[in-house]
């Protein structure tokens, strides 16, 4: 695939089942896809490759929900995203959530700022477009209200549209339709 998608980490079931966004932000992710763009869950991971700035679930926060990789530990961690972008050499990477949109733009500011939008970035020594995507988790309100709902609407159109999304979900259409019948001579 010429897509990438970068998460924050995998959560406390992902790990053990090697699957990433398995449970509630999953759910929520691919739901957004399918109403956007008509990709089922399946279709998106057969299609999409995904990965995460760390790799190993960081631990519950002392305040509820998931603890946000330390510098430490996404430092550890970046040789497996660098060599990630380096096989793949993407032609597009959908950084979701603010941690993934720090490491992949460097972008520290309100997400207002930059879901919806497309830029052009050198990631990891390869140059590629970027959409980001809030986090699409069920203690985030962001994506529910306004501006976060037109925001996020803008982003997904943005990502259905993009040359490798819609070379990718062509691909994989053709593969799974059913061949014309051939006409006896």
């Amino acid at each position: 695939t010429k897509i990438l998608l970068v998460g924050q980490a995998p959560g406390p079931r992902e790990g053990a089942i090697g699957r990433p966004f398995a449970w509630t932000a999953g759910k929520t992710l691919f739901r957004w896809f399918e109403t956007a763009a008509g990709i089922d869950e399946p279709t998106f991971r057969a299609g999409i490759y995904m990965t995460a700035v760390a790799r190993c679930f960081p631990g519950k926060a002392s305040g509820g929900g998931d603890r946000r990789p330390d510098p430490g530990e996404i430092a550890r961690c970046s040789r497996f995203l660098s060599g990630e972008v380096d096989a793949l050499q993407p032609e597009l990477v959908i950084p979701v959530g603010g941690l993934a949109i720090e490491q992949i733009l460097g972008h520290k500011g309100p997400l207002v700022d930059i879901i919806g939008t497309q830029r052009r970035a050198r990631v990891h020594g390869v140059d590629t477009d970027v959409i980001c995507l809030p986090h699409p988790s069920g203690a985030s309100t962001w994506h529910r209200v306004e501006p976060g709902l037109t925001l996020l609407a803008a982003a997904l159109a943005r990502i259905a549209a993009h040359p490798a999304f819609v070379a990718t979900f062509r691909r994989l259409d053709a593969r799974a339709a059913p061949a014309a019948p051939s006409k006896a001579c």
